[in-house]
């Protein structure tokens, strides 16, 4: 990635409720945290703002996000290239067992819906890839070429709540038999019959949320993720995620709250909840109209911390 490319990423990268987030993790300037989602490193700059003999580390599985980091050169600051749901693996490599606070901001970065190339919007035509991590062996084509109709409903109806999702899943397999679907245009022409009237665009971003969530199986990178951050934090420690769909927002809702991520609590001989966390915040923060006008990302956007019991 060259110069004007990096400034290109840069410009594209807005960071979500940053005040609030930097709020939430309560940072010491000695202490150690983790940014779980590097991206454009927005957050993770604001961080290192905030340390002095502290240190960051910082995760990201996006090609793309490692090249932006190895432009930091701050003395704290360590980059692993992979999937949060190593947390605990890759901080023992950095001989790191505990720390202060963790952020993860979810989803896809404004930077990825804006790449035709990675084929995650349906603003833009482009193949159907949808990985965050391109040493992924599965795409999106893969899925809706290759998988059987019932897998396909499985995928839109879990992922997407997609509500007509074995006639699409149907319609999907039928296409295919007459030519690969190979591009993101492609799949839109044979989704719009299927999209309810005045809501076609949320129809198309349903399915393409579930083609996602599968391709990177993002909802149990998320549970992984969520398990190891209670391990490693100190008591005490911040736990600082935002989520973009309610999906996501429910397993953190559920963790944080029942201590498990299905929402089912387990309780020990005393009928006391056994749960690694509690809310910092009852509710979920969300943006003001004004930063949602500045960022339309944001605009889904629910802020949870939580604080290490």
């Amino acid at each position: 990635m060259d110069k004007f490319m990096l400034d290109e990423f840069h410009s594209y990268h807005h960071p979500v409720l940053l005040r609030e987030s930097l709020e939430g993790l309560n940072i010491r300037p000695e202490g150690i945290y983790v940014d779980a989602t590097f991206g454009g490193g927005g957050h993770s700059r604001a961080i290192l703002e905030k340390l002095s003999t502290g240190r960051l580390i910082a995760f990201d599985q996006d090609d793309d996000a490692r090249q932006v980091a190895e432009t930091i050169t701050h003395r704290s600051f360590t980059f692993c290239h992979a999937n949060f749901r190593y947390l605990k693996r890759f901080l023992d490599w950095h001989g790191v067992n505990a720390v202060h606070g963790i952020l993860a901001d979810l989803g896809v970065s404004s930077h990825q819906f804006d790449e035709a190339a990675r084929g995650f919007s349906i603003r833009h035509e482009g193949p159907l890839d949808m990985r965050m991590d391109t040493r992924n062996p599965l795409t999106a084509a893969r899925i809706v070429n290759e998988y059987h109709p019932d897998e396909l409903q499985r995928v839109l109806s879990q992922y997407g709540e997609v509500r007509n999702a074995r006639t699409l899943a149907l319609a999907i397999a039928a296409q295919r038999t007459q030519a690969p679907i190979g591009t993101t245009a492609r799949l839109v022409d044979i989704l719009r019959p299927f999209a309810p009237k005045k809501k076609e665009n949320q129809y198309f971003a349903q399915v393409f949320q579930a083609l996602r969530i599968e391709v990177n199986d993002e909802l149990k990178a998320l549970e992984d993720f969520l398990h190891q951050a209670g391990e490693v934090l100190v008591p005490g420690g911040r736990l600082v995620v935002l989520s973009y769909h309610s999906l996501e927002d429910r397993i953190i809702k559920n963790y944080i709250n029942k201590g498990t991520v299905w929402g089912e609590p387990v309780k020990d001989m005393y009928g006391n909840v056994l749960k690694t966390f509690k809310a910092v915040n009852r509710k979920p923060i969300v943006p003001d109209e004004k930063e949602i006008q500045q960022n339309n990302r944001a605009r889904s956007a629910k802020l949870r911390i939580a604080e290490k019991i």
